[in-house]
């Protein structure tokens, strides 16, 4: 979803002259049709590989393993011509898959179960883990580190992007307001997936009857109770929280089309 500002700059910039490969994830929800864009404006911003990855269905994992090997062979060893193994570690913000990728190119490469463990929420791997073997020709191994955000945005467009896609905990930003940065996102990028799943009559630039229809649509309502002249009534009310967080899950599963917010 983010190419561009799904990047901690920190990380970019301690990279320096190591062979590093920049790998985007979850290309499945992403739009094809700018993969080109994003292509020219890494390549301006000096990252000439990159490989756009699915984990769910393995897709282009397979070709990590060569570009990695290439790129460690033809870079200077520092005295390391004796160990002939690759030692490889997988750095980014939180959420973007890293750990779902190891157990990916161990499926591939040593026909191998997970490794590793994963979820859709940032914090689920919370230290760096041992090596972990994801393939036997060449002799490679990964390791898998917690994701790292930079200490300050630089805008705060950038921390609703990050937050959109779970490298931040939905509380901490509060689901309603992402609801409401998603929608002018999706509008903005003429997305109108959404009309169609919410049974919305058009596209619509308010978040209130969006949320609204997602919650009769979707049956979140909850029962309150009112206090009356004449004692307590029960009444069902419609959950705006829930609904914002329903819109969030659905954005992220990819149900309201192949978006990419950059």
């Amino acid at each position: 979803h983010i190419p561009l500002s799904g990047r901690n700059p920190m990380l970019q910039a301690v990279l320096g002259i190591r062979p590093h490969i920049l790998v985007l994830n979850k290309m499945d929800l992403a739009d094809p049709r700018r993969q080109p864009t994003v292509l020219e404006n890494l390549k301006q911003q000096g990252c000439s590989h990159v490989v756009f990855t699915d984990c769910q269905r393995d897709s282009n994992v397979k070709k990590i393993v060569p570009l990695v090997a290439k790129l460690v062979h033809d870079s200077p060893r520092y005295h390391r011509a004796e160990s002939s193994e690759y030692n490889i570690l997988v750095i980014g913000v939180p959420n973007v898959g890293k750990s779902s990728l190891i157990n990916s190119l161990r499926r591939l490469h040593l026909k191998k179960g997970k490794a590793t463990m994963v979820g859709g929420e940032p914090g689920v791997t919370k230290a760096v883990l041992t090596r972990i073997q994801v393939c036997e020709k060449p002799l490679m191994y990964l390791v898998d580190t917690p994701g790292v955000l930079p200490p300050k945005m630089g805008d705060a467009e950038t921390g609703m992007k990050l937050a959109l896609c779970g490298a931040i905990r939905d509380h901490l930003v509060g689901e309603d307001i992402m609801a409401d940065y998603l929608l002018y996102a999706l509008n903005k990028q003429q997305q109108f997936g959404y009309v169609q799943r919410y049974g919305l009559a058009e596209a619509c630039d308010n978040i209130q009857p969006v949320l609204q229809q997602v919650a009769l649509t979707r049956g979140r309502t909850q029962k309150v109770k009112m206090l009356t002249g004449t004692g307590n009534v029960s009444v069902m009310m419609l959950n705006y929280p829930a609904a914002a967080y329903e819109f969030l899950r659905d954005f992220r599963a990819g149900r309201l089309g192949r978006v990419m917010l950059d």
